[in-house]
C-alpha cells in the first residue's frame, strides 16, 4: 500500500513563495509507486488548503482558493489521526453543515521556510499530533530560525562563529546613537545587519560606515523586533554544505561554493538571477567547490557535529563564511529547511531527489517510532492526596496546594 504523504508549505511568511517553489519541486520527484502525494498549503492568512490543482505552480499566480480542485482543510489533531477535515455545506431548510474527512496523511514532508513553519511552531503542532513529519524537531528548528539565539547556541559548544551584537526596536527607536556607537566600538565595519528570524537574505544588508548602518538597522527592524549585527569579513568565500540522516546516521554532502558579484548573496541573487522556479537549485555555484581536501574534511565533520548538537533529523544545509586572511571558517547559520531541500548537492553526491525524500520520509518514521517508545504513563497517587482546603470538606486530609 502506498504511504499518503502531505508536503505542506506556504504560510504566514516573507518567505511564503520560496517555499511554494521548493514544494512544487519536491512533489514532482516524489515517487508516485511509493507514495500518494497531497498537497498542503498554507496560505499568507493561514487558511489550509489541499488538492491536487495545488501541484501546478501556475496555482498560485495568484492563488485563487474558489478555484476548482481546491478545497478548505483543518487538520485533526486527535493523537495519530492524520486526518485531514473539510466542511461541506448543507443544503435545504433544516439541513445543518457536516465534516467529512478529505484525505488522511502518515507523513508530512515539512517544506516550508521562514517564520510559522521552519520555526518550531508547526512541528510542535505535529507533535501534539503525535504525527510523524520530516524536519528538525521543536527545540532544533526554533533555534535554527532564531540568528540570536543560533549564535549563542553556537558559542556555547564552543563553535566558530565571527563577533556580533544585538539589538531590540525599542533601544534602537530609544537610542539610535548609542547603539551605532556600541557597533562602531565592538565590531568595528563593515557588518552585517540581520533580523533574527527570516532567512533567504530577507532584509540583510551590509553596512560600511555609520550611515549606512542607521540605514540598515531601519531595514530589518522592518522585519523583526530583534536585529543581527554581525562583524562583516572582507571578500570572504562562501561555502555549503548539507547532511542527511537521523541519530547517528549521517551523511555530509560534497561542499559547494555560491559565485558572488556582490558582498554576499541577496534574496535576488538566490532565487530570482537564474530562474525563479528552480529556487536555490538555479543559483550560480561552483560544485563541488575548489577547495583543499582538509578544509573539506572540516566542514563535513563541523556540519554533523552541528546537527547531532542540535537534534536534526531529515536534511538540512549549513552555511559558512572563509576568511582568506586567516584562513579560518566561521559558521553562517543552519538551513533546518533549506532552500530546494539542498536536493542540488546530493544530486553531485550520486543521490538522486527521488531518494533523498525517501531518505526523509525514513527519517521522519524512525525519529517518530523512537518518541512512541518512551514511557509516557508514569502514574502516581498524588491525586488521591490533594486537598485545596475548600470550606465545608469535612475531614479531608493530605497534600496542600498552592
Amino acid at each position: 500500500m502506498k504511504k499518503q504523504i502531505g508536503v505542506i508549505f506556504g504560510s504566514r511568511s516573507c518567505e511564503r513563495e520560496v517555499s511554494i517553489i521548493s514544494a512544487v519541486q519536491m512533489m514532482r520527484h516524489a515517487n508516485p509507486e511509493k507514495y500518494d502525494v497531497i498537497p498542503v498549503y498554507i496560505d499568507e492568512k493561514g487558511q489550509w488548503y489541499t488538492g491536487n490543482a495545488l501541484k501546478d505552480i501556475r496555482s498560485y499566480e495568484p492563488f485563487q482558493p474558489d478555484s476548482n480542485g481546491i478545497i478548505k482543510v483543518f487538520p485533526d489533531l486527535t493523537s495519530g489521526s492524520g486526518a485531514l477535515l473539510t466542511v461541506k455545506k448543507g443544503s435545504g431548510l433544516i439541513a445543518k453543515d457536516r465534516i467529512e474527512i478529505v484525505a488522511r496523511i502518515d507523513v508530512y514532508v515539512i517544506v516550508m521556510h521562514g517564520m510559522n513553519g521552519e520555526d518550531g511552531t508547526l512541528q510542535g503542532l505535529f507533535e501534539l499530533a503525535n504525527i510523524p513529519y520530516t524536519s528538525t524537531g521543536v527545540s532544533g528548528s526554533a533555534i535554527g530560525m532564531d540568528k540570536i539565539m543560533m549564535k549563542q547556541f553556537f558559542r556555547g559548544a564552543n563553535l566558530p562563529t565571527l563577533p556580533g551584537e544585538w539589538f531590540t526596536r525599542k533601544e534602537f527607536e530609544q537610542d539610535s546613537k548609542s547603539v551605532i556607537a556600541k557597533v562602531g566600538k565592538n565590531l568595528g565595519y563593515p557588518v552585517f545587519v540581520k533580523p533574527a528570524n527570516l532567512g533567504s537574505s530577507i532584509g540583510v544588508s551590509c553596512a560600511t560606515d555609520e550611515e549606512e548602518l542607521q540605514d540598515s538597522l531601519e531595514l530589518a527592524f522592518e522585519y523583526d523586533r530583534r536585529v543581527l549585527v554581525e562583524k562583516g569579513l572582507i571578500k570572504p568565500i562562501e561555502l555549503n554544505c548539507s547532511v542527511v540522516g537521523y541519530d547517528g546516521d549521517l551523511e555530509a554532502s560534497p561542499i559547494e561554493m555560491p559565485i558572488q558579484h556582490d558582498e554576499f548573496l541577496d534574496f535576488r541573487d538566490k532565487y530570482l538571477a537564474g530562474g525563479g522556479s528552480k529556487g536555490m537549485a538555479s543559483l550560480n555555484r561552483l560544485l563541488p567547490a575548489p577547495i583543499e581536501e582538509e578544509l573539506k574534511n572540516e566542514i563535513q565533520e563541523l556540519s554533523k557535529t552541528i546537527f547531532r548538537l542540535m537534534d536534526c533529523k531529515g536534511v538540512v544545509r549549513i552555511d559558512y563564511m572563509f576568511d582568506r586572511e586567516s584562513e579560518k571558517i566561521y559558521i553562517t547559520e543552519i538551513n533546518t529547511i533549506p532552500g530546494s531541500l539542498a536536493f542540488y548537492l546530493w544530486e553531485n553526491a550520486g543521490m538522486k531527489y527521488e531518494k533523498l525524500i525517501d531518505r526523509m520520509i525514513e527519517c521522519a518514521e524512525l525519529s517518530h517510532a523512537d518518541k512512541n517508545r518512551s514511557n509516557y504513563a508514569y502514574t502516581s497517587d498524588i491525586l488521591k492526596n490533594v486537598s485545596f482546603g475548600t470550606k465545608g470538606s469535612k475531614g479531608t486530609k493530605g497534600t496542600k496546594l498552592g
